[in-house]
């Protein structure tokens, strides 16, 4: 894997919209031995082509000032590809304008996996499981386009920050009856 070889083909994927990588997407783009891979890898991170955002997902490091509001979100995607995840809890809410607090550098994601928390050099991703069905949370989400993850409604934001649990002392109900 050379360095021109791989500027062209992350920048094919980034006109796409595409600019996280797992490191399974990246065997398949340079198909290349384990070991020389690997190399390749610390080599283009080093380099300042790669940034390494997680555990196995790679960021697109010149695409790194274009994509800065939702970057986040395409790291959280490729965190949980199989699952399906959305922005909802604080992260949304604020958003909306529900609650005043701005949760920085922390983004909210309810998702069908695992919960979990994972730190990236551009901000914390907090996973929160759910059980709803799939064909309930499109019902409750919304797609946004140019945005990676789909995000709840508004109401729907609400009820998710009630049935985990969470702080709704700073939830302006009028904001909510907006919607």
């Amino acid at each position: 894997m050379n360095r021109i070889d791989l500027l062209q083909r992350l920048a094919h994927f980034e006109q796409k919209g595409i600019v996280a990588f797992s490191k399974g997407d990246l065997e398949k783009i340079f198909p290349e031995d384990e070991k020389t891979l690997e190399k390749g890898l610390q080599r283009m991170c080093r380099d300042g082509l790669l940034a390494r955002s997680a555990r196995g997902v790679y960021v697109f490091a010149p695409a790194i000032p274009r994509y800065r509001g939702w970057l986040i979100e395409h790291i959280a995607k490729k965190l949980r590809p199989s699952d399906f995840n959305y922005v909802s809890l604080e992260s949304i809410l604020s958003e909306y304008g529900v609650i005043s607090q701005i949760p920085m550098d922390r983004l909210t994601v309810m998702t069908t996996g695992a919960k979990g928390e994972h730190t990236t050099p551009f901000g914390t991703i907090e996973f929160t499981h759910t059980k709803r069905s799939i064909p309930d949370l499109l019902d409750r989400t919304i797609i946004v386009p140019g945005r990676p993850l789909r995000i709840a409604k508004k109401t729907f934001a609400v009820k998710d920050l009630l049935r985990v649990g969470r702080n709704t002392g700073l939830i302006d109900w009028e904001e909510v009856q907006d919607e």
